[in-house]
């Protein structure tokens, strides 16, 4: 992992001040309701403030073939990037892309943000290893000005904005991001400021601005349609950047950051009370991809969890054990330990998967034994890859990872391996977990696809269960209510079945579905 370094450099400011106008915060209230149409008996419920959605896309061709010494070389650059450093609706993304190398690309997942008045559209790759929200300003003097990735790539106009405002060195959100060494401050301006310099050579730099962040909002039984809504969030305007980030091939507008810190946009919503503080996750890893990501909680009731580790800057986990067919490996659990140099992250921003050689050796070896009579393991690019006649569901074994509290997460043998072709007639199969001399256990996409995610910030804990991400899924709101809403449902505006368990259903809505049914047989009478 490389490292992030804070620097406190010089770099471009904007040259006009903004006047602070018409900037209001949001508050939408929404009782249960009853939505019925195309599927009779569909439920869905929203939570007390509404339910908002934003479409995600994938940046790359699906039938874009990378090699995985490629995605290395991307995951490294995306882990430099890593910082250190009563509730609402929901908001649902729609997501887009896949897991597969084969035809991932460079395995970013993007998503389409309105900003500003009049609110323009930005592509920005989702990130859940960096807490910021930042967007290219028009002022930028390096930044890409086309992208490889078929998008139109557009900038962030301050001055443009009606309702934009320069964050001051006196705002509780620029001291917050000062103690977390995610900002400066410029006192001959009074200008918040941030620079973030990689260990790969790139770099940004910006301020930071309030402005509007518009998306869909359901409001209940009287509006049942999307409303557009907004909240004023506080977010980076890059001015400058450097190394990979001046590159064309795979730029995009911006980065929107969900980790945990105090500026991420879960956490600013959440604090407000716009959104819940638990965001969940389901990547769809065959065919053309896609998946669903909502500032909510999914429900399911094999969901385990696991409790994260206190006060780090990224989703750590108590990693215990590996198992292999149920065979726990010979692994000294320090190894997974949280510390300066170790332990164990969750991040869906990374493609791939990372084990440290203590781990990463015996695993391999279990898995050889476990398939030698099926397939002919050799090493290619690195990799340890495996030739193989038969289905390798049947000649593969589970892959259990075992932590804290008793939260298993069961792996299937596509959920590790990566299909790279055919070789001598035989399907090429190699271990898509990557070996790291020392360091951190970083479990990306690779291990999370095909299964829904939940980040639950307020308990402090992650969970997670295998599931068909192509499914409807139930999001829940934590409210003095039971509230629901069916999140496929919604943003496909399909009418999909959900199945929501009858104990967790209002009494009102139980005794209305009831007259409905009541209604329905009359009309047969």
């Amino acid at each position: 992992m490389h490292r992030l370094y804070h620097h406190h450099s010089h770099f471009p400011l904007l040259d006009k001040p903004i006047n602070r106008k018409n900037q209001t915060k949001m508050r939408f209230h929404t009782p249960t309701f009853f939505f019925f149409g195309c599927c009779i008996f569909t439920f869905v419920a929203t939570a007390v403030h509404g339910a908002g959605y934003l479409p995600l896309q994938r940046n790359v061709p699906l039938n874009h073939r990378v090699e995985i010494d490629t995605l290395r070389a991307r995951d490294r650059v995306r882990h430099g990037r890593i910082l250190r450093a009563s509730v609402g609706g929901v908001v649902d993304f729609r997501v887009q892309g896949s897991s597969d190398p084969s035809t991932l690309g460079y395995g970013l997942y993007t998503t389409k943000v309105k900003m500003g008045t009049p609110p323009r559209e930005f592509t920005v790759q989702i990130d859940t290893g960096s807490d910021i929200l930042w967007i290219n300003c028009n002022t930028c003097s390096n930044c890409p000005k086309s992208s490889g990735l078929g998008i139109e790539l557009n900038f962030f106009d301050t001055v443009g904005s009606s309702t934009a405002a320069l964050v001051p060195c006196s705002d509780p959100m620029c001291a917050s991001a000062i103690q977390g060494a995610a900002a400066q401050c410029s006192p001959q301006v009074n200008q918040c400021s941030y620079t973030f310099q990689y260990e790969d050579g790139s770099g940004t730099s910006g301020v930071y601005v309030s402005d509007a962040m518009y998306f869909d909002m359901i409001l209940g039984q009287s509006t049942p349609a999307n409303v557009a809504s907004s909240a004023t969030i506080v977010f980076g305007c890059s001015t400058y950047q450097s190394g990979d980030l001046t590159k064309t091939d795979k730029a995009v507008d911006g980065i929107l950051g969900f980790g945990p810190g105090e500026l991420s946009v879960v956490s600013q919503l959440s604090s407000r009370g716009i959104t819940p503080k638990v965001f969940s996750h389901c990547l769809k890893g065959d065919g053309n991809g896609g998946g669903i990501l909502v500032l909510g909680e999914i429900l399911e009731p094999s969901i385990v969890y696991s409790p994260l580790v206190p006060s780090q800057p990224h989703y750590n986990l108590n990693l215990q054990s590996i198992a292999v067919n149920g065979q726990v490996l010979s692994i000294n659990p320090a190894v997974f330990a949280t510390s300066d140099k170790r332990g164990t992250i969750i991040d869906s921003g990374t493609t791939l998967s990372y084990l440290v050689q203590e781990a990463y050796d015996p695993l391999v070896n279990a898995v050889d034994t476990a398939v030698s009579q099926f397939a002919t393991s050799f090493i290619s690019k690195g990799s340890q890859c495996y030739l193989v006649l038969t289905s390798i569901d049947d000649s593969f074994p589970t892959v259990s990872f075992n932590f804290e509290g008793g939260a298993s997460m069961d792996l299937k043998p596509s959920q590790y391996l990566l299909n790279r072709g055919f070789q001598d007639g035989a399907k090429m199969w190699c271990i898509g977990f990557q070996k790291v001399q020392e360091g951190v256990t970083i479990l990306g996409d690779l291990v999370l696809k095909d299964k829904i995610v939940v980040y639950d910030l307020a308990r402090q804990q992650i969970g997670w269960t295998n599931y068909d991400c192509s499914m409807s899924v139930n999001v829940s709101v934590t409210t003095s209510k039971d509230e629901y809403i069916n999140a496929r449902a919604r943003q496909t505006g399909s009418c999909s079945r959900i199945g929501i368990p009858s104990k967790l259903l209002p009494v009102s809505i139980v005794a209305l579905s009831m007259h409905i049914i009541i209604f329905m047989k009359s009309l047969h009478l």
